[in-house]
């Protein structure tokens, strides 16, 4: 994936230049990345990239990333979706959408609407995601 490297989760404080241009005018997709930023902190850190289309959180391999439906949906139903790659298959109701697209890796849609919706299950999801890609 080609991006803008935007340094590394391990430093809290003001966004990377590339993540405050993505993130420009949409104060809930801040909100959710600092939270997000904060649980894979406390995780063990990872490297974030910034391309034209997301924000992805990595270790060996993408495991997270934030987006903004509006870039390409006419009527997106939240300011910002966390997809979160997970090995399994996770059943819950809370994903907008599951998907398969490789034999190892199922993709998981949350769209989030608050910071509040990245709770506890959210949180462990992040988690298993960033241990499974090293």
């Amino acid at each position: 994936m080609s991006g803008t490297p935007a340094g590394s989760v391990g430093s809290s404080g003001d966004h990377d230049p590339a993540v405050a241009a993505f993130l420009a005018g949409h104060p809930v997709a801040s909100t959710v990345f600092d939270r997000v930023r904060a649980v894979l902190e406390a995780a063990g850190g990872c490297e974030v990239k910034v391309s034209k289309s997301q924000v992805t959180f990595r270790r060996r391999r993408g495991f997270a990333y934030l987006w903004l439906p509006g870039q390409y949906l006419r009527r997106p139903g939240a300011d910002v979706v966390l997809s979160i790659a997970l090995d399994r298959h996770d059943h819950s109701r809370r994903w907008k959408e599951v998907v398969h697209p490789a034999t190892a890796h199922w993709m998981h849609h949350l769209e989030v609407h608050d910071t509040a919706d990245i709770d506890d299950e959210v949180e462990d999801w992040l988690r298993e995601a960033a241990e499974e890609a090293g």
